[in-house]
């Protein structure tokens, strides 16, 4: 249509003839009735073979007897000259044998417009293509911190397993699977992990657990819960954690660890997930458990107090408002109510225990998962399986013959 190396303005012309037109009688009518009339410096055949003027650009179509449309012809010449180019253009009153009306619509500056598209990609390329140049302390403290916690991952036992430079010094330990866990726990200031490093629990471990307050912390997974199992059997666990669905130790943020180990449960609530029966578990493992602690779990260089830390457990009341599981399974035992929740442990919907079939049907906000005073079946659990949550606590399992890998079962301790 034009060049736009050379072109700085493009007329826009309309067009309408009384009956049906051919471009090529549109083009000859310009050329027409045009000629001779601006003189020879402003002649329109010279303009053109000179590239002063660029290919007029037809656009018609005809319609009951009536052609309209647009033409468009670019320039080269100086404003003055182009506004005379086109006045001279509306004197067209016929085309072919058709009367015509001609008319400039408008004259646009192609370099405004190229300016315009310039503006706008260079703002693309300001927001999308620079580096972020910016400087945050808060940042570079924390990454030279994170390198002086990483570096400090050491070795314990015979089998020279990672830990953090706590684990001995420590009250409380959190035994994590592998090196990686140690690391990531390092980065947020929890410096009392261990790792096993597989399934075969290694004897520097059962022996800190014996001493310890102990949480045992892996990946939701099945890998996870094998080295669980094995755990449960060989060491003395007084607390499970599990990272979130979908994510592993070593990938979880700040935020993740920090609320994992809070929501932490105690090992007689799990235990029967992971043994069919209490014969099973050893002897020290017994359904009254260990006492339970009053701090909690991890120990912390930036925070005051521990995650998961402290005296061995102890009964206390559960507090007002729950917040963890726990809590919430103290809350409703013997109400003979069930409660959906969401991740922050916040109640989405209470009911009534026998209406919890129901309630499935019709909850609508998402739910992570479900505390219950009653017995649970295959039928309701199946039921809960397919409804996306991550747990089940409830007052008693019965009749489970198929257990879901992608949802954890805890059972009220009596």
């Amino acid at each position: 249509m034009y060049s736009p190396d050379t072109t700085k303005y493009l007329i826009h012309i309309s067009l309408t003839a009384e009956g049906v037109v051919e471009k090529p009688d549109v083009v000859g009518a310009i050329f027409g009735q045009t000629e001779g009339l601006l003189g020879e410096d402003l002649d329109l055949r010279d303009l053109q073979r000179t590239g002063r003027v660029g290919r007029i650009d037809v656009q018609i179509a005809s319609k009951k007897g009536e052609t309209t449309g647009e033409i468009l012809i670019s320039t080269s010449l100086d404003r003055a000259e182009t506004a005379i180019l086109a006045a001279s253009l509306e004197t067209i009153d016929r085309v072919g044998p058709c009367v015509a009306h001609v008319s400039v619509k408008m004259i646009e500056d192609i370099r405004v417009s190229k300016r315009k598209k310039i503006v706008e990609r260079a703002k693309e390329i300001l927001i999308e293509r620079f580096d972020d140049g910016t400087i945050d302390s808060d940042e570079l403290l924390d990454d030279v911190r994170q390198t002086l916690r990483i570096e400090k991952v050491g070795t314990i036992g015979d089998e020279k397993l990672p830990a953090g430079p706590n684990v001995l010094e420590s009250d409380a330990i959190i035994i994590v699977e592998g090196r990686a866990d140690v690391i990531n726990l390092l980065r947020y200031g929890i410096k009392n992990a261990v790792a096993v490093e597989g399934t075969n629990i290694p004897r520097s471990v059962i022996d800190l657990t014996e001493k310890k307050t102990t949480t045992a912390f892996f990946d939701g997974d099945r890998g996870g819960e094998l080295i669980l199992r094995e755990l449960l059997q060989v060491a003395d666990i007084d607390y499970v954690a599990f990272s979130p669905r979908g994510k592993s130790v070593e990938d979880m943020t700040k935020k993740e660890v920090i609320k994992t180990l809070r929501n932490k449960v105690p090992v007689e609530y799990v235990r029967d997930q992971y043994f069919e029966d209490a014969a099973e578990l050893p002897a020290d493992l017994g359904r009254q458990g260990r006492p339970v602690p009053a701090a909690e779990e991890g120990n912390r260089s930036d925070a005051a107090g521990r995650l998961g830390a402290g005296q061995k457990r102890s009964r206390e009341s559960p507090p007002k408002v729950p917040v963890t599981i726990r809590d919430h399974m103290e809350d409703v035992r013997g109400r003979n109510v069930a409660r959906f929740l969401n991740e922050d442990m916040g109640v989405i919907r209470e009911i009534r225990s026998e209406e919890i079939e129901k309630a499935v049907e019709t909850l609508d906000e998402p739910a992570a998962g479900v505390v219950v005073d009653r017995t649970v079946d295959q039928k309701l659990l199946d039921r809960l399986v397919w409804k996306g949550l991550e747990y089940v606590a409830a007052k008693d399992f019965k009749g489970i013959i198929k257990r879901p890998l992608n949802i954890r079962l805890m059972k009220m301790s009596s």
